[in-house]
């Protein structure tokens, strides 16, 4: 089955009746009926052809990389996809017909579920949360300048207080078990990762006691966002090209490429 469809497949009501000619194909290929078996095969393809006109290949490689657990495997698929397409074997052992798409384009859609999960003040399915970041950083980090590619520039002019000031404490502090336990209680959304359950309008006193970076006022006198996953690495991303362009310190860089790994680990074992 074209890679995605599995959940559209299933909403729709299609799910039992491809199952039903997938059965009826491996019956007529035990009884060697070949012209039965390409009937068959045609009426599945014809199915599935109408199915993928409504799910953009983009889209459906995003779908069958949220279900692929190991990381070689979603590498292995997404190599496939940037080379036209062609038969996949997943995890499971299971082939299926993966549809050739853009990098960037995959990347992109991922970023976009993103934007509109995290933007929301409570997020309801962190491990769907983490396959879509993780989606986005191994397709970015496929393109050809990786991570730094001008492709991925999301064009942010300004970054967001919440990230900027918990990355300032992370890059603070030496790397180790201390500071993951750090990253991984707000990754699951604890500290400055949990959710915005209280009414979003503060008292003034409330705000006047906000800190900004390092201990500063806030620049915006509002209570900034909660820390989100995907917009975290995206600041550690942006933070990251700068230090790279103006030859800053080569342990500044060497921090942050800890960071950015060692919360795509977290993230990994969050998402599976």
């Amino acid at each position: 089955m074209p890679a995605g469809l599995s959940g559209r497949v299933t909403r729709e009501g299609w799910g039992d009746r491809v199952a039903v000619i997938d059965e009826e194909v491996e019956r007529s290929w035990g009884r060697r009926t070949c012209r039965r078996k390409s009937l068959l095969e045609v009426i599945k393809q014809t199915v599935l052809d109408h199915l993928t006109k409504k799910c953009p290949p983009h889209v459906q490689v995003v779908g069958l990389l949220c279900q692929t657990e190991k990381k070689e495997s979603r590498h292995e698929l997404l190599r496939r996809v940037a080379a036209g397409g062609g038969v996949f074997k997943n995890d499971k052992g299971l082939k299926c017909q993966i549809p050739g798409a853009n990098l960037s384009d995959i990347a992109n859609q991922a970023d976009d579920l993103l934007e509109s999960m995290e933007s929301r003040d409570t997020i309801p399915d962190r491990k769907l949360l983490a396959r879509l970041v993780i989606v986005r950083e191994e397709a970015r980090n496929m393109m050809g300048g990786g991570l730094l590619d001008e492709r991925n520039d999301r064009g942010l002019t300004t970054l967001p207080e919440a990230e900027v000031n918990f990355l300032s404490k992370l890059v603070a502090l030496k790397p180790g078990k201390a500071l993951e336990r750090m990253i991984k209680d707000v990754m699951n959304g604890r500290g400055e990762g949990a959710d915005n359950i209280e009414p979003s309008a503060a008292s003034h006193s409330e705000q006047e006691s906000l800190t900004g970076v390092l201990g500063r006022g806030s620049v915006s006198g509002h209570k900034p966002r909660p820390v989100r996953p995907g917009m975290f690495l995206e600041t550690v991303s942006k933070v990251l090209g700068g230090v790279y362009a103006s030859n800053t310190s080569g342990i500044t860089a060497q921090h942050l490429e800890w960071v950015h790994q060692t919360t795509l680990k977290i993230l990994q074992e969050m998402a599976f």
